[in-house]
């Protein structure tokens, strides 16, 4: 894995993974998901409603995403599931797994993208915006990491290349 994630491809969908452990117990990075006070330092103002079946509504101002979708799966301190997309848009998972660990916390962030979209700057966002809620964690306030992102999509974009070919039928002469 790199050091930004790990990309894998599955039914037409490209899912980067991203593990990080921080000094914070689960119930505090949950803070930082459930309480829009929080939310809004490192991701987008809005709303979740922290059920199943409950809404998402965020609004990417920045990048003119307006997610509106339904929460998934939702287990506070654990678990947070939902899709990033707007009602009318295909579905774009993305999962927040807890986990105590090592005196802290585990994060891992799943996020699925449709392998026809751009998938490496959508990947590279979410890596950005988990850097950001580490720094908030951390207690220091930062704007959008943009040289982190640019690193980022560089290395995803290399890991889509890899993933393509080694899925790429080869043909016999």
């Amino acid at each position: 894995m790199s050091e930004f994630g790990e990309l894998t491809r599955s039914k037409g969908y490209v899912t980067a993974t991203m593990d990080r452990h921080v000094g914070d117990q689960a119930d505090t990075v949950w803070s930082m998901l459930a309480e829009e006070s929080n939310r809004v330092k490192w991701l987008a103002p809005g709303s979740l409603d922290l059920k199943p079946g409950g809404r998402a509504k965020l609004d990417f101002k920045d990048s003119y995403v307006l997610v509106d979708s339904t929460i998934t799966a939702c287990e506070p301190s654990k678990l947070l599931e939902f899709s990033w997309s707007g009602a009318e848009d295909p579905l774009r998972p993305i999962r927040f797994e807890l986990e105590e660990h090592l005196g802290g916390c585990k994060i891992t962030l799943a996020v699925s993208i449709p392998e026809n979209e751009v998938v490496a700057r959508s990947c590279a966002g979410w890596e950005a915006h988990l850097t950001m809620m580490q720094a908030v964690l951390a207690g220091v306030s930062i704007k959008f990491p943009l040289d982190r992102f640019k690193a980022c999509r560089e290395d995803f974009d290399a890991q889509l290349l890899t993933l393509m070919m080694t899925d790429m039928e080869v043909l016999k002469l």
